[in-house]
């Protein structure tokens, strides 16, 4: 086995080195609205539950030159966002919103979602999406690296489920209807392959 200390590699390494193994990762969509009304669009795959009590999310912005991106600024501002599940239907799409736009422009212009109104907050949601989440910020983590700042985590309590009825079985999520993709390494995703269970072990004994 290979082993290797932070100082053994790059900052590029060590991220080859993540993206390559933590995998596969859930892809999110989130939908942002800033100051001006402007509808944010953009896909993240640092993302997953944090918690179900209270139901929160997290997800990851990286920041460029440390400055915020446009998602992590509206989110702080506005405190709302809508996180959509990605799937095979939408990841063209959901690809199509990664473009780099400047903040004044949606890139709505460029992937073609339909808007949906939100039952309890103002950020609208996106079609077609099986499954979305109507979130407010729960909390806002900066990440450092010694003195710089790197990342923004958002931390995002889901107050609004709304899920496509041919996925949804009696509360439970339907994995091979829901069809998500997920995030591999470079330009690679994967969908679910084999699905196997697995019982987990109780403990027998006495305790002491």
């Amino acid at each position: 086995m290979l082993s290797f200390s932070l100082e053994d590699l790059t900052v590029k390494q060590q991220k080859k080195l993540l993206i390559g193994s933590v995998i596969p990762r859930p892809t999110a969509l989130v939908s942002t609205q800033n100051k001006d009304g402007v509808v944010n669009l953009a896909p993240f795959s640092y993302f997953n539950i944090v918690t179900y009590q209270p139901p929160v999310l997290g997800v990851a912005v990286q920041r460029v030159n440390g400055s915020m991106k446009d998602t992590a600024i509206n989110i702080v501002n506005g405190q709302e966002a809508v996180v959509h599940i990605v799937d095979r239907e939408n990841v063209e799409l959901a690809n199509q919103a990664a473009v780099n736009y400047p903040p004044e422009r949606s890139e709505l212009d460029l992937a073609k979602f339909e808007l949906v109104n939100s039952s309890q907050i103002n950020v609208p949601g996106l079609l077609p999406s099986k499954m979305r989440f109507e979130t407010s910020l729960f909390k806002h983590v900066i990440i450092q690296d010694e003195e710089e700042i790197t990342a923004d985590l958002l931390l995002l309590k889901v107050v609004y489920f709304h899920v496509a009825e041919e996925i949804y079985q009696e509360t439970y999520i339907d994995p091979k209807k829901l069809d998500p993709v997920a995030r591999l390494a470079g330009s690679d995703y994967s969908y679910i392959g084999e699905v196997f269970a697995l019982e987990r072990p109780e403990f027998k004994g006495e305790m002491k």
